[in-house]
């Protein structure tokens, strides 16, 4: 969970709603401090054709209907591929120490 300005903001809505993008193939998001509002999304997204990531303004379109304003991503990191452990699980930590440096 996120908390933004002291709103709850659930990673698992937010990918399920950027899952749904046609451009995304597989999609983490987790937070990273922000100064003003404390923590703000970020997603690391697996683009679907790696010849034509989708971009944050395309995923912010694709949101627009589906999430409110504060629950949407600040920021879109294209990666080949999220890091998962020997089970097949996303390992977010080091997605959030990617968003923190």
């Amino acid at each position: 969970m996120i908390i933004s300005g002291g709103e709850n903001i659930y990673c698992a809505e937010v990918e399920a709603a950027i899952d749904s993008h046609p451009g995304v193939a597989d999609v983490s998001v987790v937070g990273r401090a922000d100064s003003h509002w404390g923590q703000v999304p970020v997603a690391f997204v697996v683009a679907a054709d790696p010849a034509s990531p989708p971009t944050l303004e395309n995923v912010l379109e694709h949101l627009r209907e589906r999430l409110a304003s504060y629950k949407r991503p600040k920021e879109v990191v294209v990666v080949e591929a999220l890091p998962r452990n020997a089970s097949g699980k996303v390992q977010k930590f080091v997605l959030r120490e990617q968003a923190n440096a």
